[in-house]
């Protein structure tokens, strides 16, 4: 997927400076891992997390695509799905060396025990947990979902969430992804770490 040409993000109003540098001392060389399904928001709300702690936002889906040299949905056409997700378990171990920063993961990648593992090390994962209506309305946007190529995309959706979700909520933090301003999800996440990382009360 390729990187977005939107505007450039801004930190996010809601969160106080000092709150937003205090969390990120507190995280060290430990990277923010987004996980979740695809339509969740992980690039969109991880890009405007990253600019507010000031650290780096990384797309696995882009390093994936970069190292490959082509797409992701051509890299499932014509490597397949079990070639595409090692190569994905690769580039994430790798950039989870290169923190702090947040790095959005595919919708599949933390299905990869090395890759939990990996990321219970060097970093705090966060699940953006997503209802079905609001996933379904997202992903119609795009066209470059390699698992909703056939078939019905609810009935897809729905049976990847039975099969995932048990495994995204072994992430330390869920936050809800819902039909929200993305700077609230960013405020809440901020919130959620300071607590995580026992970040004492900061002056405003």
């Amino acid at each position: 997927m390729s990187e977005s040409t939107e505007m450039p993000e801004v930190a996010v109003e809601g969160v106080p400076a000092p709150l937003a540098s205090a969390v990120r001392d507190a995280l060290g060389s430990r990277s923010i891992v987004l996980v979740g399904m695809m339509g969740a928001g992980k690039s969109s709300i991880g890009r405007r997390l990253a600019v507010t702690l000031d650290i780096p936002f990384r797309d696995a889906d882009t390093e994936i695509e970069q190292a490959a040299g082509m797409s992701i949905p051509d890299i499932f056409e014509s490597k397949g799905e079990p070639y595409f997700r090692g190569g994905e378990a690769r580039v994430i171990a790798r950039l989870l060396d290169g923190g702090p920063q947040v790095l959005a993961t595919g919708g599949g990648a933390f299905m990869n025990e090395q890759t939990r593992a990996a990321a219970r090390e060097k970093g705090i994962s966060i699940w953006l947990k997503a209802d079905l209506d609001v996933l379904l309305r997202r992903v119609k946007r795009r066209a470059d979902r390699p698992l909703l190529k056939n078939g019905d995309p609810a009935a897809t959706i729905e049976k990847l969430m039975a099969e995932r979700d048990p495994v995204y909520a072994q992430a330390d933090l869920t936050v809800g992804s819902r039909d929200v301003p993305h700077e609230a999800i960013v405020t809440e996440i901020v919130a959620m770490l300071a607590q995580r990382l026992a970040v004492s009360e900061v002056r405003q």
